[in-house]
């Protein structure tokens, strides 16, 4: 937890900086003097005083200001003859919008400045690697397999997930281009772009390794191959493979993974493979209608992750006596493969009503009835058993691009930060229009939680995130909403139009309407957040 709040800190800080410090430079530029720049709110934990400004650190690091004198347009008549040359609400309104501006406008400069670093050093970033295909979904009726990594989408190359957001979406895709085995495909379709990205992203991209345990809970991999065992060959590209061939399996020694292990990227010590010759089993079934799975099963061979490897206490599995190392293979009268399908058919049990749930202990097959736990809100509800999997994933593969000239990386980088703008806005359009429900929101929690799973990914891919937010951030603060740097703009658009300032009382409404209005996004964020938490 610590760590998260470290990354989340180490996120948002520069954002929140380089936002300030555009208010910061435009005031001194302008003569107007800046009494208090500080990163976070609340109490301060850190401060000095420079030329005549307090620069501090505060307790809360959800944010930023900076206090300059005379910015109040309540109080303007307080202010002295000498000190109005050095005060906010006295200087012109070409100076004030840029003194405002110049927020959002550093988010931008400092989005470009990322995008260009990274692409004059390289890029690395999880590549975007199709998960697992059910038969008879969109992706395999196109012809795409488990395991193929998308690299070109009408005529667009794509060097990993990140490129796939900023993809053209205005017109229909008439061309996908995938690696299958480092092959390229490609594939004809003609279907709205938003819908291909959709579905896309609704594949799990979660693809197991080919272990699987029998009923004295060794661990055993399997492989095509009588020599030779591909532990980054998913067992789903396995199922896809076979062909009615033979299997074989090799018995290895494994450790299983600590909590802190679980999602390390391609760590392998925890796998050893035993020199005992290899078990072969002999495909005695129709392969048009029998998985690879069944075949396994049938011979009492399970895959790993339906091993229970923990229990929660007190939990609907704990109390009617699953234990530790069971391994679940059916639920509600149907057998399971994955502890996906386990989750997926929990899901599908009528609220109030129990679950059946069959599971192998050594050489006993017992059954079970529970009641599901429900969580979550009323649109939301998850149903849970309370148990973990020992799941062991193939880890991501990653892509690297070629470092740019300074010259080409100053043009892309522009491109991409217009684009990223563009798509920022495309997104806040189909919020507003409601093409996009208000539930994709997301506060500080989704944001935090997007720092720490892209700094575990790369460092490239986590300053790449951090462009997107900073442009995010600065777009966010153009709103027409007072209290926003949007809305001071908007009051000094009237003041133009009306030729003299707002009334005092037009001000406080538009304050209180600025501010109720804030709060509200700001509660529907956090509810957002903790709805997916729980």
């Amino acid at each position: 937890m610590l760590e998260k709040i470290g990354i989340f800190v180490l996120f948002l800080a520069p954002l929140v900086f380089f936002h300030e410090l555009g208010h910061f430079l435009f005031a001194r530029l302008f003569g107007v003097r800046v009494e208090v720049f500080s990163l976070g709110f609340g109490p301060k934990i850190l401060k000095f005083v420079k030329n005549h400004t307090q620069y501090a650190i505060s307790l809360i690091p959800l944010g930023g200001y900076v206090k300059m004198f005379g910015d109040d347009p309540l109080a303007g008549s307080e202010i002295s003859q000498d000190d109005r040359k050095h005060a906010f609400i006295y200087k012109s309104k070409w100076a004030k919008f840029w003194i405002v501006f110049g927020g959002p406008f550093a988010n931008f400069i400092f989005a470009y400045f990322l995008f260009f670093s990274l692409l004059i050093t390289g890029e690395k970033g999880p590549e975007a690697k199709f998960g697992s295909i059910k038969e008879d979904s969109y992706f395999s009726k196109l012809g795409v397999k488990t395991g193929d990594v998308l690299v070109g989408f009408n005529g667009q190359e794509i060097h990993g997930l990140t490129d796939l957001a900023m993809t053209n979406t205005t017109k229909t895709v008439e061309t996908i281009k995938v690696l299958r085995k480092n092959i390229p495909i490609e594939l004809k379709i003609s279907k709205n772009p938003e819908e291909v990205i959709k579905e896309f992203l609704n594949l799990s991209p979660m693809l197991r390794r080919p272990l699987v345990v029998d009923r004295e809970g060794n661990v055993w991999g399997i492989s095509l191959s009588e020599t030779n065992l591909d532990l980054n060959l998913s067992l789903e590209e396995l199922n896809q493979e076979h062909l009615g061939q033979k299997i074989y399996l090799k018995k290895i020694s494994y450790q299983p993974l600590t909590d802190e292990k679980a999602n390390s990227a391609g760590e392998l010590d925890h796998i050893k493979i035993l020199s005992e010759p290899p078990i072969a089993l002999e495909w005695n079934e129709n392969k048009e209608e029998k998985s690879i799975f069944y075949f396994l099963n049938k011979n009492h061979y399970y895959p790993l992750d339906l091993v229970v490897k923990s229990l929660v206490l007190s939990s609907p599995a704990d109390k009617i006596g699953i234990k530790r190392g069971d391994i679940i293979v059916g639920l509600n009268g149907r057998p399971v493969n994955s502890f996906e399908e386990i989750r997926d058919s929990l899901q599908k049990t009528p609220e109030g009503k129990e679950a059946s749930v069959k599971v192998v202990r050594g050489n006993e097959v017992l059954s079970f009835k529970l009641l599901p736990e429900v969580s979550g809100s009323e649109e939301n509800k998850v149903k849970t058993m309370g148990v973990f999997s020992s799941g062991d994933f193939v880890a991501m593969n990653f892509v690297v691009s070629k470092a740019h000239d300074p010259v080409s990386a100053m043009y892309f980088a522009g491109k991409r930060t217009m684009e990223t703008i563009y798509k920022t806005l495309e997104g806040f359009k189909k919020l507003i229009t409601n093409e996009v429900s208000i539930k994709s929101m997301g506060g500080p929690l989704a944001i935090g939680k997007v720092a720490s799973d892209s700094f575990n990914i790369s460092l490239s891919y986590f300053f790449k995130i951090m462009a997107f937010i900073s442009i995010n951030l600065g777009i966010i603060n153009l709103f027409p909403i007072p209290v926003l740097d949007g809305g001071h703009i908007m009051f000094i658009i009237l003041e133009i139009i009306n030729r003299r300032p707002l009334s005092r009382r037009k001000l406080e409404l538009a304050q209180q309407f600025g501010l109720s209005l804030l709060f509200i996004l700001i509660f529907l964020a956090l509810y957002n957040d903790i709805s997916r938490l729980f």
